[in-house]
């Protein structure tokens, strides 16, 4: 398999329901970790960048505001 066959392969499992929950888990992971390794002091960025990060990968909420 070649890249880009490779890149659409995984452009399309995270298109899926389930790709979706594990995206969404991750990215919840990883916002978490950042927020107790800063104190909580940046809650409001890191919230931010979750959002937007979560708009990038997988599919689009139509229901989420701004999408």
């Amino acid at each position: 398999m070649d890249l880009g066959g490779l890149a659409d392969k995984a452009k399309n499992a995270l298109d899926s329901d389930q790709g979706e929950q594990r995206s969404d888990q991750a990215l919840d992971k990883a916002a978490q970790l950042a927020d107790e390794k800063t104190g909580g002091k940046s809650d409001q960025q890191i919230d931010k960048a979750r959002d937007l990060a979560d708009e990038h990968i997988g599919q689009q909420d139509p229901d989420q505001p701004g999408v």
